[in-house]
């Protein structure tokens, strides 16, 4: 039974699946790829999605609802007509559309997917994504970040080669930037960021707003059906922009009348805030990697409203590099979640592939404030961009003489103090009492791709407490069979066999060494033990290469004393010499 890639998107969704050594793409029953994310009621009560829905948002727009996504984990609702639809609702009438659809092109049942959901996406809003789907008849275990999606699927067709790029998908509702660093046969996301707040359809209202400003019109004083029917002209303005250089916006209802020529100066001009705000998201993930913008290889550019010159333009000039050709922005993240599915159900093509992605937000504990003992301070144990799947671990002192129990309250955010954070649970342990600061309590947090953290607290005696926290749509089933895939994580690297064997050698070296050589391999050794320290696969990796390659030069030169020493280590901050 297929597992098939799905893309929830704001504007559009589409569906994908692997088969036959390659992402094939999924038509609806129209025959077109893109499905609107349209939801319309009827007069009769009949439900419409899609085309048919997008189609009335201007003949009865109080009877359809459009771009839902963005309010995914809220408590908002739409009524249409005498119905009242939440945002996870509405999401599931769209993946039920593209699940039949898939049925009737595969020709077999579907009851599963991988869905794609924005990098910046909290756990509120992925666990909104996956209640949706079960409600459109899909088992969804797996969600995947839109930019690793569109990452892998330029993997998979550009090669192997080790490179970094930055992945900038615009789609109509989101936006999200990633570092993807391809190494070997991993795709690794390094460090996301986003606004969940900015894509096309601001560029829509920018573009309506500004007609009206420079015709002398009152865009809020416009009646709800005037307000779409401008809005959708200016959407399709916006598109006639990627082709061509002029376009006229004209709107004539016969109580308004007005025309206007558009040009992609013109729209920069009048969303010139909107560009603005696209800036940040970039800086910040730059910023989390430690890495340059001289350092990219690749631009790569997705989402639906990257096709507008002016967006591309604006990213170009800033980034100092042209995006990659044919990056199929369109399409790029529901192939990348058919290679998701494909990894899923263990396609013999893709075994050798490996997929790491990041935590979005920081999850830590609660920290006693001194200064201001009512106000806790938020202490990160795994902090934002940890590659996931990811084990740590922090230790924590009492705070108080004779103190013989610590709360232990757990937060995700990037907020100093805890009341700023999202609160996801709490775990009591004991402590024996002892003046302040003698009691120690180990706490180690596991997180998996998938939204289960595993809380565990140890203190001085052996004695542990642990709380599971988990998608809340999880199966007890599921959960225990996750944990037992975590229990492996709980292994430092320096304890893993490869690494074990590496340090080894390194000891070897430094025993049949003298000289400086000697004080060479000593202080890789120290570096490599540093990144060992650091717990992410993709860093470990990486130095594990380096260490290798350093050490096989050592040994030739060893072997053959007419070689010259082999040259230290560099190019990483990492690194000492």
């Amino acid at each position: 039974m297929a597992i098939i890639g799905i893309d929830l998107g704001t504007t559009n969704s589409l569906a994908a699946v692997w088969r036959n050594g390659r992402s094939e793409l999924i038509p609806n029953a129209a025959g077109d790829f893109l499905t609107p994310s349209a939801v319309s009621v009827d007069g009769d009560g009949a439900v419409l999605v899609g085309r048919a829905a997008r189609d009335r948002l201007i003949s009865h727009p109080e009877r359809t609802a459009a771009r839902f996504k963005r309010f995914m984990g809220t408590a908002k609702t739409y009524t249409l007509g005498d119905r009242s639809f939440t945002p996870e609702e509405l999401s599931s009438l769209v993946l039920r559309r593209l699940r039949e659809d898939a049925e009737a092109y595969l020709g077999e049942p579907v009851e599963e997917a991988v869905v794609s959901v924005p990098a910046y996406f909290a756990e509120a809003q992925r666990a909104a994504t996956k209640r949706a789907a079960a409600l459109a008849g899909l088992k969804v275990e797996r969600l995947v970040n839109e930019p690793s999606a569109a990452a892998v699927a330029g993997h998979i067709s550009e090669g192997e080669e080790d490179k970094v790029c930055l992945v900038f998908d615009l789609g109509g509702g989101t936006l999200d930037v990633s570092l993807v660093e391809r190494f070997g046969n991993v795709v690794s996301v390094t460090a996301v960021s986003g606004d969940n707040r900015l894509g096309g359809s601001d560029f829509d209202l920018a573009i309506a707003k500004g007609f009206c400003e420079d015709c002398g019109l009152d865009f809020d004083g416009l009646a709800p059906r005037q307000r779409e029917m401008l809005v959708r002209q200016a959407e399709t303005c916006k598109m006639a922009l990627t082709r061509q250089d002029l376009v006229i916006l004209s709107v004539d209802d016969g109580t308004i009348s007005a025309s206007l020529p558009l040009n992609n100066e013109w729209l920069i001009r009048k969303s010139g805030a909107l560009f603005r705000r696209m800036t940040t998201p970039i800086q910040r993930v730059f910023l989390d990697a430690g890495i340059s913008p001289t350092e990219l290889d690749d631009l790569v550019l997705v989402g639906g409203s990257s096709h507008m010159p002016a967006v591309r333009r604006y990213i170009s000039r800033f980034l100092h590099r042209e995006p990659v050709k044919d990056s199929r922005p369109d399409t790029a993240i529901a192939l990348g979640a058919a290679i998701c599915a494909g990894m899923k159900s263990r396609a013999a093509d893709l075994r050798e592939l490996v997929l790491t992605d990041v935590c979005p937000f920081s999850l830590g504990v609660a920290r006693y404030n001194e200064s201001e003992p009512h106000r806790d301070l938020m202490s990160p144990i795994i902090e934002r961009n940890s590659v996931l799947p990811t084990s740590k671990m922090g230790i924590y002192y009492t705070v108080r003489d004779n103190q013989d129990k610590v709360d232990i309250r757990i937060y995700q955010g990037e907020h100093r103090y805890c009341e700023g954070n999202t609160l996801l649970g709490k775990l009591l342990v004991s402590v024996p009492p002892a003046p302040r600061g003698r009691q120690s309590v180990r706490i180690r947090f596991t997180y998996d791709i998938n939204g289960l953290l595993e809380v565990e607290a140890v203190n001085e005696t052996g004695h542990a407490e642990r709380l599971v926290l988990q998608n809340k749509d999880m199966s007890p089933q599921e959960a225990q069979r996750r944990l037992k895939e975590l229990s492996g994580l709980k292994l430092h690297p320096r304890e893993q066999e490869e690494n074990r064997a590496m340090v080894a050698r390194g000891e070897r070296l430094y025993a049949v060494t003298v000289g400086q050589l000697r004080e060479q391999v000593a202080e890789i050794l120290d570096w490599y033990q540093k990144i060992l320290s650091t717990q992410e696969v993709l860093k470990i990796a990486k130095a594990t290469r380096r260490l290798d390659q350093f050490f096989d030069q050592v040994e030739a030169y060893l072997g053959d004393a007419a070689l010259p020493p082999p040259e230290p280590l560099d190019g990483e901050e990492e690194e000492p010499l």
